[in-house]
């Protein structure tokens, strides 16, 4: 009994909307970094490299958050 109870409550921690808001803006933060790939500036590749990869943690943040196994 005490098993399903767990696993009910992972379930519904799995399902939160926090994790996938935060999927959200990773993946827009992501989208502007991919974008700012054909701006026309100086530094333009490596800023948005650095802004990509901010995105990619997050993103893998929020995936390793929902699929945690209590």
């Amino acid at each position: 009994m005490q098993t399903i109870k767990n696993m009910n409550n992972s379930v519904r921690e799995a399902n939160s909307e926090r994790h996938y808001i935060l999927l959200i803006i990773s993946i827009v933060i992501g989208l502007v970094g991919v974008y700012l790939r054909f701006a026309d500036f100086k530094h333009a590749s490596a800023v948005a490299n650095a802004i990509l990869l901010c995105g990619v943690v997050v993103c893998l943040k929020a995936v390793f958050d929902i699929v945690k196994i209590d």
